[in-house]
């Protein structure tokens, strides 16, 4: 047996159920946590499963931030900064990275309440999660308002960037999974991968 649901059935949907379907039927994403840090040094890290690869000359990736009626301490910490870090989220970690999820009060760092490692590198002021296989140095670039549903995309420029050797190919592909990098659908369910097959590039 199978269901139809036309838009006026959607948005009938009890609003927390119709937020899970709507989050989870879109499918598998990337998962990662985002660190930042406000100028008077008070890190923050929160997970995302928003991330979208804008390009590659120069190296762009953005991610939606929701909206601000309420403090984002994320949103103004790279705005006041410039800066902020992504970080893989791999099996050994994903519990500590679903809770940085929690509302935390500004004063309280999501390292702390999670007990994840900030770790700090020489000419970034915002902190990378030691626990990370995988970790990306952002630049803030451009922030570009949605206005259908209040959210922004946050595009940033990658300036550096940490992957275990053994995950590069020779062409230059970055395979994640070897890294442990997981995936997420939904709000709340966090998947490992299995690699089908790599194709060649497709030509007429």
């Amino acid at each position: 047996m199978n269901t139809s649901l036309d838009l006026v059935q959607l948005m009938e949907m009890e609003q927390r159920k119709r937020a899970q379907f709507i989050n989870s039927i879109s499918g598998f994403r990337s998962v990662v946590l985002i660190g930042s840090i406000d100028t008077q040094g008070q890190t923050n890290l929160a997970i995302f499963s928003s991330i979208v690869h804008i390009g590659s000359n120069p190296p762009l990736l953005s991610f939606i931030m929701r909206p601000d009626s309420v403090e984002r301490h994320t949103l103004t910490n790279i705005m006041d900064t410039g800066s902020y870090t992504i970080n893989h989220i791999n099996s050994s970690m994903y519990e500590q990275a679903h809770q940085t999820s929690a509302r935390y009060p500004k004063t309280v760092s999501e390292f702390d309440a999670t007990q994840l490692t900030p770790l700090f590198k020489e000419g970034f002021v915002a902190p990378f999660v030691a626990e990370s296989y995988i970790q990306l140095g952002m630049e803030f670039k451009e922030r570009i308002p949605i206005s259908i549903n209040q959210t922004s995309m946050i595009i940033g420029e990658i300036k550096w960037i940490h992957y275990p050797d053994h995950c590069l190919s020779e062409d230059g592909f970055l395979d994640i999974e070897k890294a442990g990098s997981i995936t997420s659908t939904g709000q709340d369910s966090y998947h490992a991968t299995q690699l089908l097959q790599r194709l060649e590039y497709a030509k007429p």
